[in-house]
């Protein structure tokens, strides 16, 4: 599956890379970050949790 964020509604406020640091960061800017935007077996449940958490629904997941 693929990561797709909205960067029009992100706030970039970390919850999704607390749940998923790997995949998800917020630079020295407060800009979120997208370390991939493939999800592997090993991420996948933390970033359902991160996309689940959005406050924003800004992050989605696309086959």
């Amino acid at each position: 599956m693929k990561i797709q964020v909205d960067y029009d509604l992100c706030e970039s406020n970390a919850l999704c890379e607390a749940m998923a640091p790997d995949v998800f960061e917020v630079d020295d800017n407060d800009d979120l970050q997208l370390r991939t935007d493939q999800t592997t077996d090993a991420n996948l449940e933390a970033v359902k949790r991160a996309v689940a958490a959005c406050p924003r629904a800004a992050i989605s997941l696309v086959d």
